[in-house]
């Protein structure tokens, strides 16, 4: 059937709270059109910009409610746009910021109580300008944790966003907001960030394609330095709109750090080496049905002629516990930073106990306990890099468990009973932050209740490409496309 205008607004835009799910007579092009064929479908004049930009905003006032995805909506300045010439690749496709990164005109409030009185941004990130620049439209800026601290997005400023297959159920985080809105059909494909996992756990949990790139592949301000984990990208439903972004987005010529990836386009072609394992980096098994999913992928692989072997991490028993140190000092830094330019106080009416606890371990680490936790993460990366020696890819868990309830992960939670919660459900994706490697959750196995499962496939620096070419084989294999939430 020919996709056209009315029908594209009608079914995969639609208004409803049954979040894409198939309308009487809708054909199956338009209830699984995704950035690229939202594109192509504006570039052949089926549908305009502007007609897509205002579906997906009545789509984001009716889902709103329910899921809570958005902290603040840049509406009129996504149908200015639209009206006018859109250029790019992704000409007229809505899309939404995540609330870390700065957006000209709108405010970023970082997931924060503190950010209360904060203003419209002046300027804004590099990447979210070349993101941007590729012809897609901001819509609002999309819910984060504190300062994108946790895995779950559930700030006491803004209260949880809900997770679209199960509203009790947690999103993930930190890019929680983006990968609500993508798998309600909001928007195709969003921004997303990662320092631990935050690109990987909403996609997990909310069943979408999320890569975490290389450290130093995409555009940004300065070229990382070593000790530099976060990372940018997006969550989307397919693998060829995250591989397009990718390389719109990504260095370049005298500027590139790392061998331009491109854009991959088709399945890997050449026999692997893949390991796999279950148990984290502290050594716990994953829920029996999240160790079954990965089973089942290598299995798959194996069936086309792949070599899989079982491994183990390469790091080291502290590693989970420096890196919580790591990110403490990120985050005493983030609070001085803030209470020094607001005068606001470093409390509980402006910061949520977790960020100010983190804030508080960090202040007792000595210069000699930081630098040696600095050394042991460095080791831990060349650990890595020799451990991959042996396979082209790795799978493993994204989570240890599927969706964690509401409330489980929250920021109010008792510090160490959230920490031992921490250590073991995020145990399979932080060396990868720390190591500057790539990986990629993908949404290869569901419950028996039906919620999301994804499976992670790692490799080695600079391996984008390899791991998006297996992303694509998966895709092929074991198809996802058609596994979409319905709400009400």
């Amino acid at each position: 059937m020919r996709l056209t205008r009315r029908s594209l607004i009608g079914t995969v835009w639609a208004t409803g709270l049954a979040a894409c799910a198939a309308a009487p007579g809708m054909s199956a092009g338009a209830q699984e059109a995704d950035a690229t064929e939202l594109a192509r479908l504006i570039s052949s004049g089926q549908i305009s910009a502007a007609e897509a930009v205002e579906a997906a905003i009545a789509r984001a006032s009716a889902i709103q409610p329910t899921i809570n995805f958005m902290v603040s909506d840049t509406f009129n300045a996504a149908r200015a746009r639209a009206a006018g010439p859109v250029a790019g690749p992704f000409a007229g496709v809505p899309y939404l910021i995540k609330d870390l990164n700065d957006v000209s005109g709108a405010i970023t409030r970082n997931g924060s109580r503190a950010s209360r009185s904060a203003q419209p941004a002046q300027t804004q990130d590099v990447y979210v300008s070349a993101t941007l620049s590729t012809g897609l439209i901001c819509i609002g800026k999309s819910a984060t944790p504190e300062a994108g601290y946790l895995p779950t997005t559930e700030p006491l400023a803004f209260g949880p966003t809900r997770n679209p297959w199960d509203l009790q159920r947690s999103t993930g985080g930190s890019s929680g907001g983006a990968a609500a809105a993508v798998a309600a059909g909001v928007v195709p494909m969003a921004h997303a960030n990662d320092g631990g996992g935050s690109i990987r756990f909403p996609a997990a949990n909310c069943g979408l394609v999320g890569l975490k790139p290389s450290r130093g592949r995409l555009v940004a301000e300065a070229a990382p330095g070593p000790t530099d984990i976060s990372v940018q990208g997006c969550v989307s439903h397919t693998v060829r709109d995250t591989a397009r972004l990718l390389s719109l987005t990504e260095r370049n010529g005298t500027a590139a750090l790392l061998a331009p990836v491109g854009y991959v386009e088709r399945p890997v072609r050449r026999r692997l080496r893949v390991g796999l394992l279950t148990k984290g980096f502290g050594g716990h098994e994953a829920d029996r049905e999240v160790a079954a999913s990965v089973s089942a992928a290598g299995l798959m692989l194996q069936s086309m002629g792949h070599e899989v072997s079982q491994t183990d991490w390469p790091t080291a028993e502290s590693f989970q516990d420096d890196f919580l140190a790591f990110w403490s000092l990120g985050a005493a830094q983030d609070i001085a930073g803030v209470t020094q330019a607001t005068g606001l106080a470093a409390d509980e009416t402006n910061f949520e106990p977790f960020s100010l606890r983190m804030a508080q371990n960090a202040s007792q680490l000595s210069q000699a306990d930081v630098g040696a936790v600095i050394g042991r993460l460095m080791a831990a990366t060349a650990a890595y890099a020799t451990w991959m020696k042996g396979f082209d890819i790795v799978l493993s868990p994204v989570f240890a468990s599927p969706p964690s309830p509401l409330g489980y992960l929250r920021g109010d939670v008792a510090f160490d009973t959230l920490r031992e919660r921490l250590i073991r459900q995020v145990g399979y994706t932080l060396i990868h932050n720390v190591a500057g490697a790539p990986a990629v959750s993908l949404p290869l196995g569901r419950t028996s209740g039906g919620l999301p499962i994804g499976v992670q496939v790692s490799g080695a620096v600079g391996a984008d490409g390899l791991l998006l070419e297996v992303a694509y084989l998966f895709e092929e294999a074991m198809p996802w496309r058609s596994y979409r939430p319905r709400l009400g």
